[in-house]
């Protein structure tokens, strides 16, 4: 066996990272079911987000790593037997193979003991009974089905949430229902669990709550290829606490192995089957949600890239802009776009583009032809370029010259 080693380049982190995240596999054309379920054993967690100035969240790493493929992929694993993806909290909201449900259990008790976010529930226990009922006569429902008119408030970011919702998201919290789809709108509909995962997968035994964090480290230790316990906590946005016993059971048993990685201060494991790649050809736009750009300190350590999002900062404070998505050119991230898809003119709007520091000369280029991509697998017919930016004029040379 080939001996694995005990320091990394960054260069060879970095490679190792878009490896495990699924950047060398080969495209399928089309994407199939296949090609949906190898994506997601990459990056085991797609977040959820409603935001849809381009696409929404959920979509984009899939796009990024598969191409254009048609979307009722995702809605056919989340919806349709053998439904292979549910949603929970996971990183934040988010898909998750479906067989990851009993491992997220102690997260499910830990929102039962405190009787989730909402200071009310527990106080009228006969609603959530009535919610129950409701739900296991009618089925998958939106809250607005099952809403009787009870008052509303605007105290989570202004969304209208009515009692009704309020129950739905705590009996969703501790596991009592689940999400059984979305609408056309966006508005989760749920359904009693049972009804929602396979019965193989429920009928599971409880891990403990060490077999949990240990099984959720093992899976983000894969994603990331290499990784700080950091890393590692965030991925599943997990304690350090309950992270760190876990990785001591993984390097114990040789599936981590301790690494020293250049440029960063923090110790590095790296996981046993992790690919070492010579080279990566990727050539990508990643969502502001994307795993790669997830955890900042690590992004900055792996690309020399600091990002932020910007869509809760007010414009006038905005450094790049609203929807900003980094450009991935082989292994390293050598621009950023401000993009939007404006549906009513059926163009794809680029609001301002930036080059990194050392972007090579092909940069505008390849964006361009990326852009072109993206507009087709969204149903928008052109691409136009506005002024902002130091790469916008060489990226509006490049989108004319394709036309």
């Amino acid at each position: 066996m080939k001996a694995r080693p005990t320091s990394l380049s960054q260069s060879q982190a970095r490679r190792i990272a878009l490896a495990a995240q699924g950047f060398l596999d080969p495209r399928h054309e089309p994407p199939t079911m296949r090609t949906f379920q190898r994506t997601l054993e990459r990056t085991g967690v797609l977040q959820v987000d409603s935001v849809n100035v381009l696409q929404r969240a959920h979509y984009m790493p899939l796009y990024s790593r598969m191409g254009p493929y048609d979307v009722d992929l995702l809605r056919r694993a989340a919806e349709k037997r053998p439904r292979r993806v549910v949603e929970y909290w996971a990183h934040v909201q988010a898909f998750v193979p479906v067989e990851l449900w009993p491992h997220l259990r102690f997260r499910m008790d830990h929102y039962r003991a405190r009787r989730g976010k909402w200071a009310f529930v527990g106080s009228d226990p006969g609603l959530e009974a009535s919610v129950l009922a409701r739900l296991r006569e009618r089925g998958a429902s939106t809250a607005r089905d099952l809403d009787d008119g009870l008052p509303r408030s605007r105290e989570h970011w202004g969304w209208n949430w009515s009692e009704t919702r309020k129950v739905l998201d705590h009996l969703y919290l501790v596991g009592d229902v689940a999400v059984a789809g979305r609408t056309s709108q966006f508005e989760v509909r749920y359904d009693l669990t049972e009804r929602v995962i396979p019965p193989d997968v429920l009928s599971r035994a409880t891990p403990t709550p060490a077999e949990a964090h240990l099984e959720l480290v093992r899976r983000a230790a894969r994603s990331h290829g290499v990784a700080t316990v950091r890393c590692l906590q965030d991925y599943y946005r997990m304690h350090v606490d309950q992270v760190r016993p876990a990785v001591a059971t993984l390097v114990e048993s040789g599936e981590l192995l301790p690494v020293t990685i250049e440029g960063w201060k923090r110790p590095g494991y790296l996981h046993r089957d992790a690919r070492v790649p010579r080279r990566v050809g990727a050539r990508a736009l990643l969502s502001p949600f994307d795993p790669v750009v997830w955890e900042r300190e690590r992004t900055e350590r792996l690309f020399d890239f600091h990002y932020r999002i910007e869509i809760y900062t007010p414009a006038h404070k905005r450094v790049h802009g609203y929807y900003v998505l980094p450009f991935l050119l082989g292994e390293r991230i050598v621009a950023r776009v401000d993009l939007k898809a404006d549906r009513r003119t059926g163009t794809l709007v680029v609001k301002a583009a930036y080059a990194e520091p050392g972007a090579p000369p092909e940069t505008a280029e390849e964006l361009s032809a990326e852009l072109e991509v993206l507009a087709g697998w969204l149903g928008l017919g052109s691409v136009a370029v506005e002024p902002r930016g130091d790469l916008a004029a060489r990226l509006r040379f490049g989108v004319l010259g394709r036309v």
